[in-house]
């Protein structure tokens, strides 16, 4: 392993760990040994972190030379902010209230090491904040407030600030963060760079099945990448891998956005990206976006509280609203008449301000078009379900029926199709987007563009088969290797 624990003075550091060696914040900041290193794991735990301090450059530096510093530059950031603190732990607060509830104080310290705390009690909310700030030593501060525990504060705190009866507890933790690494990383020798694929386990509809991750993971062998299934818990080792494919369905207000922003943070290519992640998860936007550009879609009107009453002129009944961040076919729904209308709104706007209000153009499947790199990849159709007029029935009990569906080879789809397709995804980015659409008469309309779009074993891979996921994983190889020769002004 390739690691190294930088501090202010080893001499006074008594943590020995097998495989890592610990050099003095000096010699890395001014050593040419250390500068010419590549893909070193370095972990900063300097006294001090303050701007311009040494503690400061050992991350800034370490960023400089492609090496993976904890805690990073952006980690460092993050943690200044009390905003960001609280944005990001916004999913831990179930286990805050849960794990702090029984305690009396009006306080409460957590101190996490490598991930870990002495109290096993607390295990689990220390490795979520581990996750959240990848650093060795952080201490988090917590306050009551009435009867809820808030989160106040994360810091990061030198070597010297341990406690001398929790130095075996530090030495052990650190042992087994590192032998976890070995054991979790077997690299391949061939393989160039890192991908980590996040996925859900437990998710009902994920993007891809398990058979498109496995093949995947194989197409990233064959270009010579080596790709891990991650989860949500392994957001403080992004800094381990050179790019991230997210695979789990996307929201912005969702630990997946948070992944997206972190990795883009670290240099590493993200699929998608925040940005595709915003402008495609909020059908408000694509509206707006797509009329803007003058792209063909169904009459379209944002709908607010104060203009409701003119939904049936512009849309006409039936219509489609569609929450904003609707995805899967769930969040949309079809109204007959005013007072479906009114009901349906009335839910709405309690979780929006804005709703999507569209005609409705009932049609056998709707198109949908593969896009990467602004190139269409693969066409699909999607028929509707059987007796419904979406392609995903839900009933009652949360299970789901879907229609069959098609694939083409791109050059035997319809060309206005494939171009309208590439068209509107162009609006949004470079990235791998799905784009549906429907054709009605003559006219051909974009329903909606996607972001992270499925791609199962048998269905969106028909056609192509294994060069499909070979030309996606290609695609992260070819954008790793550009970022690398910016990153080290390679001609």
């Amino acid at each position: 392993m390739n690691a190294y624990l930088v501090v202010d003075n080893p001499r006074r550091w008594t943590l020995d760990i097998p495989g890592v060696a610990t050099i003095a914040a000096r010699d890395y900041l001014t050593d040419r040994t250390y500068s010419t290193l590549r893909g070193a794991k370095v972990f900063n735990l300097c006294r001090s972190y303050r701007y311009q301090s040494a503690g400061y450059y050992v991350s800034l530096l370490a960023e400089a030379r492609g090496h993976r510093p904890a805690p990073s530059i952006g980690t460092l950031q993050d943690l200044r902010s009390r905003r960001v603190v609280r944005t990001l732990s916004e999913d831990l607060d179930e286990r805050i209230q849960r794990l702090l509830k029984p305690l009396r104080s009006a306080k409460f310290t957590l101190s996490i090491y490598f991930g870990q705390n002495v109290a096993r009690r607390y295990l689990p909310l220390a490795q979520d904040l581990f996750a959240l700030f990848p650093a060795p030593l952080l201490r988090a501060e917590f306050e009551r407030s009435g009867r809820r525990w808030e989160l106040r504060a994360v810091n990061l705190i030198g070597g010297n600030e341990v406690p001398e009866a929790h130095h075996a507890f530090v030495a052990e933790a650190a042992k087994a963060h590192f032998a976890s690494n070995r054991s979790r990383r077997p690299r391949r020798s061939r393989a160039r760079f890192d991908i980590a694929i996040l996925v859900d386990p437990d998710e009902a509809s994920p993007p891809s099945d398990e058979r498109a991750l496995r093949r995947f993971v194989r197409a990233a062998d064959a270009v010579g990448l080596d790709a891990q299934l991650v989860t949500r818990n392994d957001l403080g080792r992004l800094a381990e891998f050179d790019a991230l494919f997210i695979r789990e369905t996307t929201a912005v207000n969702h630990h997946t956005f948070r992944f997206a922003s972190r990795a883009e943070a670290e240099g590493l290519v993200v699929m998608d990206d925040p940005q595709s992640i915003i402008r495609c998860t909020n059908k408000v936007y694509l509206a707006e976006l797509l009329e803007r550009h003058d792209l063909a879609t169904p009459r379209t009107l944002i709908v607010h509280r104060g203009n409701a009453s003119e939904v049936a002129e512009v849309c006409g009944f039936p219509c489609v609203l569609k929450a904003p961040d609707s995805a899967f076919s769930a969040g949309v729904i079809k109204v007959a008449d005013e007072a479906e209308l009114e009901a349906a709104l009335a839910r709405f706007f309690e979780a929006s301000d804005l709703v999507v209000a569209q005609e409705f153009m009932p049609t056998d499947f709707d198109w949908r078009v593969g896009v990467l790199d602004g190139r269409p990849l693969y066409v699909c159709r999607y028929h509707m379900a059987k007796r419904h007029w979406q392609i995903i029935r839900r009933d009652d009990g949360g299970h789901t029926a879907e229609g069959p569906v098609d694939t083409l080879a791109v050059a035997e789809a319809p060309a206005d199709i494939v171009r309208t397709a590439v068209r509107a995804a162009n609006l949004v980015g470079d990235g791998l987007y799905g784009v549906d659409l429907k054709r009605v008469g003559r006219r051909c309309v974009v329903i909606e563009i996607n972001d992270n779009p499925s791609i199962d074993a048998g269905y969106e891979d028909r056609v192509m088969k294994d060069a499909l996921y070979r030309e996606i994983m290609g695609s992260f190889l070819r954008r790793i290797i550009a970022r690398k020769r910016l990153e080290f002004d390679v001609p």
